[in-house]
């Protein structure tokens, strides 16, 4: 069975108590939920890691070289994330960046992303929806 990663980075893991006017009302777990479901026709199973920690980030990207992509939030590390960023040039595998919000509608210090150049696309504003659009661009780029 292949995995997809789902990689969220800092404050992401209390999502719907999160500022839902900004964040929206789904939880990590609705969206797991909603991933998997989208790529599970593909035989793909998900393996979801959220962390505080920037060092904690980079060792499931290392663990998970293996997998056939990642959809990827950084939250506030996209940044100045740059040993993330690293380790996302050195991941073999395609993978997308989201944001639930839209970084440029919003403050200065979040309208450039450190990671952003490496991904394969970005999907920012769309709320939960954008990681289901994330997984259905991870299904069309990924040929197995």
């Amino acid at each position: 069975m292949s995995t997809l990663l789902l990689l969220n980075g800092p404050n992401l893991g209390i999502l719907g108590r999160r500022e839902p006017e900004v964040y929206g009302k789904a939880t990590l777990a609705d969206i797991e939920r909603s991933v998997a479901q989208e790529v599970e026709g593909r035989g793909w199973d998900v393996v979801s890691v959220q962390r505080e920690s920037e060092g904690e980030l980079i060792h499931a990207i290392q663990d998970n070289y293996d997998s056939v992509g990642a959809i990827v939030n950084p939250g506030a590390l996209m940044i100045a994330g740059w040993s993330l960023r690293d380790a996302l040039a050195n991941y073999p595998r395609p993978w997308i960046e989201v944001h639930l919000s839209n970084v440029w509608a919003r403050e200065q210090f979040r309208h450039e992303s450190v990671i952003a150049p490496l991904a394969g696309g970005v999907i920012v504003g769309m709320g939960a929806l954008g990681y289901q659009l994330a997984a259905r661009a991870l299904l069309s780029l990924t040929q197995e």
